[in-house]
């Protein structure tokens, strides 16, 4: 620790991933940290959004187990048994294991001695921000540096207003005590899929509205069609090419007016359509803060802003709204800040995933990239059909994709579909990462039989004696 750091006071405004991350790493290197949320430590991440969403997932996986498991020999209760969900205990738990998620993170904070103040911020030029706690006087603090950590929220629409009890944003799921009977998902991005899967996996009638030709236009076009295939073979009504232009309550549920002239009723509907970033009033052009025209604060590789000791991390940037990114970031801006190594983020080195049933995971250049021409690479595909361990575990939908530089046989990306799509994806992060070639990827031992053996065989099937 460096005794002259502690006169660098940060200020961060923001206790999710990012915030928390940032105010770990000042106090780390000795600085005076004080971390302003109004929500809780961890922020929506923690109490209303991956958490407990991951955790609502995590429990529909498990009851399509149950439900499936007949197709390896195994029959719970009789061959024709149904898997009784009570959601009143699951969201119960998963609410549970999110406040216990946000106490250990509290204490953590404290720990390491950051001054935690339950309240809002509002920038004060750009070397202060102001501190409003239900009860008191507002407090001016200066600071050297600041960090933003705000978030989003869901986006609404005009004519879908959230009630909480039938129409309902994702944040406002867990209130729910009975699984709904038929549920209407409208927008099928990475928010709309995920939950659309879990409640056909919890075993409920799930429709899914698209306005695009296919669900999760931003994911590799072989995994977005093998989901949507699975989604239509488990039952689900997917609905594309068309928009929900209102939601209204009925005396049974709700009805979908959709742009085509039809219409959709149901039990309940779920609004994801999007988020905000909460960067209003919080004094960003008072303070010169540049901010895209969606409210987004413009951010550089190291989380900096238009102004040089103020960073923006998370949700709140133009940068991908993903809790590790966040994390990322506040390390990030934190070092580069007080002057220690702070590596730019790098976009393509980026691991993401999607939490649908399967798992589509992906990391570096896409195949679209690939075949646009904007990079030179060689692509595989392993279906996992043909992995031992998929078949013991009766695994049938998924594959491994590996793209390879063409020449140096570098890896420069891939994509996993699969029920563990977030674990494997990290060695092909790594090679991206760490500019590993297919070959050296290839003679890493893997154990047999494991799911990762097919990356592996992708690996060997790329390798070129004679590269170009």
């Amino acid at each position: 620790m460096n005794p002259n750091n502690s006169a660098h006071h940060i200020v961060i405004i923001g206790g999710g991933p990012g915030g928390y991350e940032a105010a770990l790493a000042g106090s780390q290197l000795g600085a005076q940290v004080t971390l302003i949320e109004r929500q809780g430590v961890g922020g929506a991440a923690v109490l209303t959004d991956v958490v407990p969403s991951k955790t609502l997932i995590a429990t529909a996986t498990a009851a399509e187990a149950v439900r499936t498991s007949s197709s390896l020999g195994i029959h719970v209760g009789g061959k024709n048994a149904e898997v009784s969900v009570d959601l009143a205990s699951v969201n119960s738990r998963l609410l549970d294991l999110a406040k216990a998620q946000s106490k250990e993170m509290t204490e953590a904070l404290k720990k390491a001695g950051v001054r935690i103040v339950n309240g809002t911020g509002k920038l004060d030029g750009n070397h202060a921000v102001i501190v409003e706690v239900e009860g008191q006087e507002p407090e001016r603090l200066e600071a050297k540096t600041i960090v933003l950590a705000v978030g989003a929220r869901p986006r609404t629409l005009p004519n879908a207003q959230p009630d909480g009890e039938k129409i309902l944003t994702w944040t406002q799921l867990y209130n729910l005590k009975e699984l709904p009977e038929h549920m209407i998902v409208v927008g099928s991005g990475v928010t709309g899929a995920e939950f659309a899967s879990a409640y056909l996996s919890l075993g409920c009638k799930v429709t899914l509205v698209s306005s695009r030709d296919y669900v999760l236009p931003g994911e590799d076009l072989d995994a977005a069609v093998l989901v949507e295939d699975v989604f239509r073979r488990r039952g689900m009504n997917i609905l594309k090419k068309t928009r929900a232009d209102k939601v209204e309550k009925t005396a049974n549920g709700v009805k979908v007016y959709l742009q085509d002239g039809t219409s959709v009723e149901g039990s309940h509907c779920l609004m994801a359509v999007g988020s905000i970033p909460n960067t209003e009033n919080l004094g960003l052009e008072e303070a010169g803060i540049a901010v895209a025209e969606s409210g987004h604060i413009i951010a550089n590789r190291v989380a900096r802003t238009s102004r040089a000791n103020v960073y923006a991390v998370g949700d709140c940037t133009d940068f991908y709204p993903l809790a590790s990114v966040a994390s990322m970031q506040g390390r990030t801006a934190v070092f580069h800040t007080m002057g220690d190594v702070a590596v730019p983020t790098q976009k393509r080195n980026i691991a993401s995933n999607v939490f649908t049933s399967p798992e589509i995971a992906s990391v570096g250049w896409s195949e679209h990239e690939i075949q646009e021409g904007l990079v030179k690479g060689k692509i595989q595909k392993i279906l996992l059909s043909t992995n031992p361990r998929a078949k013991m575990q009766g695994i049938e939908d998924g594959f491994i994709k590996l793209f390879a530089s063409t020449g140096s046989g570098t890896v420069i990306g891939g994509v996993v579909v699969a029920p563990s799509a977030s674990e494997l994806i990290y060695p092909i992060a790594m090679a991206v990462e760490n500019r590993l070639t297919v070959d050296e990827l290839a003679t890493t031992y893997t154990v047999y039989p494991s799911l990762t053996g097919a990356i592996a065989d992708a690996a060997r099937a790329l390798h070129n004696p004679n590269l170009d």
